[in-house]
């Protein structure tokens, strides 16, 4: 049976990316077959063959086999604002119907599948739909990513409160050290292990220049867990 998760994070910019490549890389390790999906991009490029969003290529790459684009990401829009704007401006709604046949897609050929979100967890993707809505209909645990900077104690919680409040279940959370001249690190990291209703299942130091290898050697605890969940 094909396992997945759904990474989501505190804010936009708080390095869901980099663990979706992360946890991919080492679940690839232990020889699974790992593919990843972003199915909602704003910020995407104009190419000659057709919109490309840079996360979502990088996702595309780190699959273990070959997909078309469109496979990992249905919904990518020019302007990087929030999806639900782009996609008005653009007159494509963004259809969970349709990300739902694409990660079925995906799951009838991968031991994982990796989801990435898009922004934060309370993000419109519609006049009426949110992304936790996609997340149930996709059915999958939450994995949050906390970008570690000032705010993340607030930032956190309340992403906390508000996955519990939707009935999802957050697997645990991820901190991600983005500010290298954040202070009171340790004194955070412990606060935030104190008060969120799910374990710590890494700690990612600060990269100038991360990378999926780099990334994955702090995650082995938090594969372990998967693993063992899964199982």
């Amino acid at each position: 049976m094909t396992k997945g998760i759904f990474i989501t994070g505190t804010d936009t910019g708080c390095g869901k990316t980099e663990i979706t490549l992360g946890l991919m890389r080492q679940l690839q390790l232990s020889g699974r077959i790992v593919l990843g999906m972003k199915p909602v991009a704003s910020g995407a490029e104009e190419t000659h063959e057709g919109l490309r969003n840079r996360d979502a290529l990088r996702i595309q790459r780190q699959g273990s086999l070959a997909l078309d684009y469109e496979q990992v990401n249905p919904f990518a829009y020019v302007p990087p604002i929030a999806p639900h704007l782009a996609a008005e401006r653009a007159g494509q709604p963004i259809l969970l119907d349709r990300i739902r046949e694409a990660f079925e897609r995906l799951a009838a050929r991968a031991d994982w599948v990796i989801v990435e979100g898009v922004g934060g967890w309370l993000v419109p993707l519609g006049r009426e739909t949110i992304l936790p809505d996609m997340v149930s209909l996709l059915d999958l645990p939450v994995i949050m990513v906390v970008g570690m900077r000032l705010g993340c104690l607030n930032h956190a919680l309340l992403t906390a409160e508000s996955i519990a409040n939707t009935g999802l279940a957050l697997q645990g959370w991820i901190a991600n050290y983005v500010d290298p001249d954040m202070q009171a690190e340790e004194g955070n990291l412990k606060t935030l292990c104190s008060w969120l209703p799910a374990p710590c299942l890494g700690a990612i130091p600060y990269l100038e220049q991360p990378s999926p290898e780099r990334v994955g050697e702090h995650l082995q605890g938090c594969i372990d867990a998967l693993e063992g969940r899964a199982e």
